[in-house]
């Protein structure tokens, strides 16, 4: 069920959240689609990662650590708006068929990532598309210079 608050027996798993992004982030360019971590989307929300591809569409991936991180999380509609294909990543333990059949789905580790279903594209819309490339450039410039200078 979305939207509860995590029993007192979940506990975040930042260790399996930060393999599976590796891994995503790694088989995204490996399709030649660059990603960045946690892109701020006009809505204010942040997506765990999105990539651009060389024909300008969006791909984002909701990472999901456990059943209880899925269960807990009312949010990520919020981002079909924001995607051409939306996808879940999880470890390869983790349950598929809490996951909704009618977005993509990749098990990943921190080595990379398989495509277990392939979303289907739905194509955003156009202005939308022109101002997140533009917040995605703006975003990509700003963690490369950090890289290089931390202090700025």
């Amino acid at each position: 069920m979305h939207g509860r608050a995590p029993s007192p027996g979940d506990t975040a798993r930042p260790d399996a959240t930060r393999a599976i992004t590796l891994g995503v982030c790694r088989h995204l360019m490996a399709c030649r689609i660059s990603p960045l971590q946690e892109f701020k989307l006009a809505s204010g929300r942040r997506a765990d990662i999105a990539g651009l591809d060389r024909d300008g569409r969006f791909t984002i991936v909701e990472v999901k650590s456990s059943p209880a991180d899925f269960n807990a999380d009312a949010k990520w509609p919020d981002y079909l708006v924001h995607a051409d294909f939306f996808y879940f990543a999880v470890a390869a333990d983790f349950p598929l068929d809490l996951l909704p059949a009618e977005h993509g789905v990749l098990v990943a580790d921190r080595f990379g990532a398989a495509i277990l279903r392939t979303a289907e594209e739905r194509p955003i819309n156009a202005n939308r598309r022109r101002h997140q490339t533009l917040r995605f450039a703006r975003q990509a410039a700003a963690n490369l210079i950090h890289v290089v200078d931390p202090a700025i």
